[in-house]
């Protein structure tokens, strides 16, 4: 059974301010591994994301609490959601909106 015991402080619930925060964290975090991940790695970075996708999926499915199984829920499937943005970025890329890694000579 999910624990519904919920994060209050003064009488306020902060269940949904820590479920936003973590959110505006998790997507600022994936679009940034997005750009480094493609930069450094190319296509590769996308089986980083798929992994890292399934891990906070199941994770979701494990964890005990509502409020956690949400932002293992939301940090999972914006690393799925990463898989795309790689294959964008590398388009983005070549459009040269981002810079281009140098090849070692």
């Amino acid at each position: 059974m999910i624990d519904t015991a919920t994060w209050m402080v003064w009488g306020l619930n902060l269940d949904g301010l820590i479920a936003g925060v973590a959110t505006w964290v998790i997507i600022w975090a994936t679009r940034y591994a997005c750009i480094k991940g493609e930069y450094h790695f190319k296509r590769g970075f996308r089986y980083v994301f798929l992994s890292m996708g399934i891990l906070g999926v199941l994770a979701a499915l494990l964890a005990g609490n509502i409020v956690v199984s949400a932002i293992f829920g939301i940090f999972g499937f914006a690393n799925l959601w990463g898989i795309h943005e790689v294959i964008e970025q590398e388009e983005r890329v070549n459009k040269g909106w981002y810079p281009r890694k140098p090849d070692k000579q």
